[in-house]
């Protein structure tokens, strides 16, 4: 049967040579040629290789199904030993060129080509076209006519190498590209939706992955979950290059022989309505230039540059106020970067992310870049987000044996106008360390630490934070009492079964036994914890996504008395969006088909704020930017505390995988947002969001709305 699946091709093989072969020159022997005489050698050998091609040639049956047409090019070499090598293919799909690829590597070998007695190489060009026509009837024999070989000379050696010199330039033609970042030392861009696909195979019993260190990379996924058979199941059965750029492929690809690059344009439009705004429109336009690829094997770069300019819902409005430069920039994107006024209610804000990523060997990778990293299994992280802006960054990833270990030198900013000065903003640096320990095929156990330190006396980047393999804690204390902030944390992982998964991080701001277990409600009491749950494949439905989060962080967490060692960048966290004082419940639901996916997100919580007015301005733990001197309360500290505030949260999503290999989505959203504090002040009062928005984006980043 697998002879008769080439019926729907139709194949030129009629060949012509350079030169004309004489006695001193002959064409490979298939062993089913031997006994032909010289004149039948040629023939012989095209009707063999028509007739093993035809035979293992397996056509998929989406493109039998959609009558594709379209003509598959490949270039391949007979060696001087008879073996069959594929130096190019250029086909319109993956999958046809992949196909192609098998055949040939399968291929016995033969005799091989000789000139003058001697074994050479022989190059042949082969064109394969796939028409519409369907009527062949089973049997049906090809013709002499149906496959065309065309044999360039044979390869001499030769002692002048003048021409090949001159002929260098021209020499440099794409391989076919054949999706290497599949397989490469890339990130996995940072995208719920994106994560969930593979959430459910990296957490399979008896898996010895890590999946609390994030992103991952894609080659470590990989061998879990096939990304180029899974975005090869979505592409579209189409011929011409708008097509297949628009729906499958990269805009811009090549691939050498030992480097790769691919191109794409982005976008992010949103265009949508807060119908309790007196705003017409709330609107987003960001255009994206992303370039990936790679240098060997080891060696992968990856940079994206966005320019963007924004309107968005009332209430997003005022906190990227609230979070903005003072003095300087009236806003910060929430995530994205420092924005100047446009348009007189809008924003611009220019976001450039990229990184170099290089494994030296087996057991490690490093990484230099500016963009953002994540610590957790969960939906939040009270450890690492990816909620703050980029920032440049040195990560060490150390993988071996049942343990993964990642370390990570931060450079961050504070924003805030009492601590800038001379026209820059103020710097300060953070280290941390994560140690993920797999104890069993079920449970995971990890140990994270990290420190945060100022550029006083001239202090710079502290090499004592250096050491990937110490403790920061007895760092910090010896470097002096105020001159750094670490915290600790621990997290854990059970996996019931390969469908239900428990997760839980714990964390440590500040530790005085006599405080915290005294019984006293201690502001020192600087503790966080979170319990999860995820649920693969819920209820036996394929492909759907339950998760459930509940989080809470004490007052005074994350800050500092000193101004500047708070856990935050560009006045936002680096851990919870929330800063501290508050606990939460988080519900999400994910569901996806095909090409079509959806989402449902809740989030309540109990939040306490600072009142800020004249007659209270004491800190109630919730900002992390205020200084611990300025607490409300010594004993009886509870969440909450403060401006009381009851928040509800639901966003809903459903959209369209326009092009998988760039995870360009077209999508409707609809966001409530109930916000009810005991007492209105001028920064925190009562208010209601209703907000809709349709848009297309390419999805390699995450937006949170839920402030």
């Amino acid at each position: 049967m697998k002879y008769f699946s080439l019926l729907f091709f139709l194949m030129i093989f009629s060949g012509y040579s350079q030169t004309n072969f004489g006695d001193s020159e002959r064409f490979p022997i298939f062993p089913e040629c031997e006994n032909k005489s010289f004149d039948d050698e040629e023939q012989c050998f095209k009707s063999t290789l028509k007739v093993k091609i035809a035979e293992q040639f397996q056509l998929p049956e989406k493109f039998i199904n959609a009558g594709y047409q379209g003509e598959i090019l490949v270039l391949f070499e007979v060696a001087n030993n008879g073996s069959f090598a594929v130096n190019f293919i250029d086909a319109d799909y993956p999958q046809l060129e992949k196909e192609l690829r098998r055949i040939f590597t399968a291929l016995p070998p033969v005799s091989p080509a000789t000139y003058n007695g001697r074994a050479v190489d022989m190059q042949f060009r082969m064109g394969v076209k796939i028409p519409l026509d369907l009527n062949f009837s089973q049997g049906e024999d090809f013709g002499e006519e149906v496959v065309v070989v065309e044999a360039t000379e044979p390869v001499i050696p030769e002692n002048d190498l003048s021409q090949d010199i001159a002929n260098e330039y021209d020499q440099i033609v794409s391989l076919g590209y054949d999706n290497k970042r599949a397989s490469s030392e890339l990130n996995i861009p940072l995208s719920h939706e994106l994560y969930s696909r593979f959430d459910a195979e990296v957490n399979r019993v008896g898996t010895n992955f890590h999946t609390s260190s994030k992103p991952f990379l894609y080659n470590e996924v990989q061998p879990y979950y096939d990304f180029e058979a899974e975005e090869e199941k979505l592409y579209k059965p189409k011929t011409s290059w708008f097509g297949r750029k628009l729906w499958n492929e990269h805009l811009v690809t090549f691939q050498g022989e030992n480097y790769w690059f691919a191109a794409d344009f982005g976008v992010d439009l949103q265009l949508g309505k807060d119908f309790e705004s007196d705003l017409e429109v709330t609107y987003n336009n960001t255009r994206a230039a992303i370039l990936q690829g790679g240098l060997g094997k080891n060696f992968n770069f990856y940079t994206v540059l966005y320019e963007n300019q924004g309107r968005f819902a009332d209430y997003y409005n005022r906190f990227a106020e609230s979070i903005g430069p003072e003095n300087r920039e009236p806003a910060t994107i929430p995530g994205r970067g420092i924005a100047k006024e446009f348009m007189g209610q809008a924003y611009d804000y220019p976001v450039a992310e990229g990184y170099l990523s290089y494994s030296p060997g087996k057991f490690f990778n490093l990484q230099f870049g500016h963009g953002k990293n994540f610590i957790g299994d969960g939906y939040r992280s009270l450890l690492m987000s990816d909620n703050a802006t980029p920032y440049p960054y040195f990560k060490l990833n150390t993988k071996f044996w049942k343990i993964k270990y990642t370390n990570t030198w931060m450079s961050l900013r504070d924003v805030r106008a009492e601590v800038t000065g001379e026209g820059s903003f103020r710097t300060k640096y953070m280290a941390n360390h994560f140690l993920s320990y797999n104890v069993t095929k079920r449970l995971n156990l990890g140990f994270f630490e990290s420190v945060m330190w100022e550029n006083d006396n001239n202090r710079g980047f502290d090499l004592n934070y250096l050491n990937p393999v110490i403790f920061y804690r007895a760092i910090e204390f010896s470097t002096g009492a105020r001159a750094g902030n670490a915290i600790i944390g621990l997290t854990g992982k059970y996996k019931w079964n390969d469908d239900l998964n428990l997760y839980t991080q714990f964390l440590i701001d500040e530790f005085s036994s006599g405080d915290i277990f005294g019984g006293e409600g201690s502001w020192k009491n600087k503790l966080g914890f979170q319990l999860g749950v995820k649920y693969f494949d819920a209820f036996n439905v394929e492909n759907l996504y339950l998760q459930v989060e509940y989080n809470q962080v004490r007052p005074y967490t994350y800050s500092h008395n000193t101004i500047t060692l708070n856990y935050g960048h560009n006045n936002q966290s680096m851990a919870h969006l929330w800063g501290a004082n508050f606990r939460e419940l988080v519900a999400i639901s994910r569901y996806k088909y095909e090409r079509y996916y959806g989402h449902l997100k809740m989030v309540y919580g109990k939040r306490g704020f600072d009142f800020n007015t004249p007659e209270d301005n004491a800190a109630y733990g919730g900002d992390i930017y205020t200084s611990e001197y300025d607490r409300a309360f010594e004993t009886r500290v509870e969440i909450g505390q403060g401006n009381t505030t009851n928040s509800f949260f639901a966003e809903t999503e459903a959209g369209y995988i326009i092009n998988p290999t760039t995870n360009l989505k077209i999508y409707g959203s609809f966001i409530y947002r109930n916000f009810s504090p005991t007492i209105n002040t001028p920064t925190t009062f009562d208010n209601t969001t209703y907000w809709l928005n349709f848009g297309i984006r390419t999805d390699i980043f995450n937006w949170y709305y839920d402030y």
